[in-house]
């Protein structure tokens, strides 16, 4: 444990406890089990369903029997963002922590505080029977990353509470209250292949910042999807090529931070292909001066190959479906001011031997938002000849204007800390609308301590931030009779 001089010491004891497990979207049995183990060790009422969601219940504290019961909701899986040349098998081992002055992170790969530092501060509520609080009912969801089918799924007959603190958002002192609501869309073409060769092109773009597609989807960010995209059509406008294979991308809801492609080209094509190449770099630098500065291009030439590559027409059509593919911010809301409404994400990108494959992830607030993209890509996918597939739908998280729990958790928190608390709808997707439909009258606040650049290699979670946002929730509980 290299964290046991942090406080508090409980939280950072079980935050690295769950580091040590692999606990990727798909990958969460083993916590999952580890949960069932803890509630078991303590001789706490606990359910473990198919799916591998896990409820723990805890008996209020002396004084608190006839509070009213809290529930306290988190989610397992983390994004598995992996850094450029860095080979961790994630499915096979937790992310490696480091200190890094008042911040902790993981060598190489995202840091899993999204939402890890939520399901350690569950178990460092249910592991002290001395905290005044009143009945606990912890929630700890699978699946949420990729559609939210842990919370789908829960069986909620157990739970007596209708106050619930979900410990899933990243920035200290905002209370969100509203979100987006969202789904998964992927447009697949099996492209005809046929024997040819040349020499071997390999080009992509890298050094992104990446993040967050709800968070960081506003920020001006580039999406490497979409601009290799782009690379490869202002390359085939110049000479010749066709494509062997492509891949970029993490997960659908982290915006791509590298893209590459390979293909072929004759050998009197290689210059101009090349010069085509170093006139796009020369504009993404200056279109991406300010939002993304370590931005880079790469491109190598290899040995004379024969490969199987797509047809010429296969290769337009590729290439042109990437150019035509909507990505970033499509509308703002006009009741939250700066607030994305509607967006959608070009998240993974894979062309293979099977064929090609690309991901979007998509938001909206607005009634009208996903119809209106799904019919974007739906319209796409016609005129590439690909299929689509929609999975992980949720709904939006709709406000409430009177809320006791965000009263007085406002009041609470003003006394506290001596200022009020920001209080927002955000466009990232949460579980509070999917569980405040299975629990007719929830009262919900979403919080959390700062944790920065999620999904991303570069995530930090911030230790003072942690130790304050401990002390708010004890307080928060303490004052629930």
């Amino acid at each position: 444990m290299i964290f046991d001089a942090l406080e508090p010491r409980s939280v950072f004891h079980f935050f690295e406890e769950v580091c040590a497990i692999p606990h990727g979207s798909g990958n969460t049995q083993a916590l999952s089990d580890y949960l069932v183990r803890f509630a078991a060790a303590r001789g706490l009422e606990h359910y473990q369903d198919a799916l591998g969601n896990v409820v723990v219940i805890a008996p209020a504290a002396p004084g608190y029997e006839a509070a009213p019961p809290v529930i306290v909701q988190g989610h397992m899986d983390m994004v598995c963002a992996l850094a450029p040349g860095c080979e961790k098998d994630m499915a096979a081992e937790g992310p490696e922590l480091f200190l890094d002055g008042e911040t902790i992170g993981a060598r190489g790969t995202s840091l899993g505080g999204d939402d890890g530092i939520a399901v350690a501060m569950i178990l460092a509520l249910l592991d002290d029977p001395a905290i005044p609080r009143p009945r606990l009912e912890a929630v700890v969801t699978v699946g949420e990353e990729t559609g939210m089918d842990g919370a789908k799924a829960l069986d909620v007959t157990m739970l007596r509470g209708r106050a619930m603190l979900n410990l899933d958002s990243e920035e200290e002192g905002v209370f969100t209250v509203a979100c987006a609501g969202g789904v998964r869309v992927s447009l697949r073409r099996a492209a005809a292949r046929e024997q040819a060769a040349g020499l071997l092109l390999r080009v992509g773009v890298e050094g992104l910042q990446g993040g967050h597609s709800g968070t960081e989807i506003g920020k001006g960010r580039a999406n490497a999807v979409k601009l290799l995209g782009e690379l490869l059509d202002e390359m085939r406008q110049a000479a010749p090529l066709r494509l062997l294979s492509a891949a970029g991308g993490s997960a659908d809801n982290a915006i791509p931070c590298a893209c590459t492609a390979e293909v072929l080209a004759a050998e009197p094509d290689v210059m101009p292909l090349l010069d085509a190449a170093d006139r796009f770099c020369a504009g993404l630098r200056r279109t991406y001066a300010a939002a993304e500065p370590a931005a880079r291009l790469r491109c190598e030439v290899g040995p004379m190959v024969e490969a199987d590559a797509l047809t010429a027409e296969e290769t337009a059509r590729f290439i042109g479906a990437l150019c035509a593919a909507p990505n970033g911010v499509q509308a703002m809301s006009a009741a939250f001011p700066g607030l994305v409404e509607t967006s959608l994400n070009l998240g993974l990108l894979s062309l293979d031997a099977s064929g090609w494959d690309m991901t979007f992830s998509l938001r909206s607030s607005a009634p009208e938002g996903k119809p209106h993209l799904k019919a974007a890509l739906r319209a796409l996918a016609a005129s590439a000849g690909a299929e689509t597939e929609e999975r992980g739908d949720y709904p939006a998280w709709t406000y409430r204007a009177d809320s006791p729990l965000r009263e007085r958790m406002e009041r609470i928190y003003a006394e506290k800390f001596g200022c009020a608390p920001e209080v927002v709808s955000i466009h990232a997707g949460l579980e509070c609308g999917i569980l405040a439909e299975k629990l007719p009258g929830l009262d919900c606040v979403s919080f959390g301590p700062d944790i920065t650049d999620i999904h991303t290699p570069k995530e930090r979670l911030h230790i003072a931030s942690v130790r304050r946002t401990w002390e708010f929730v004890k307080e928060i509980l303490k004052h629930s009779k």
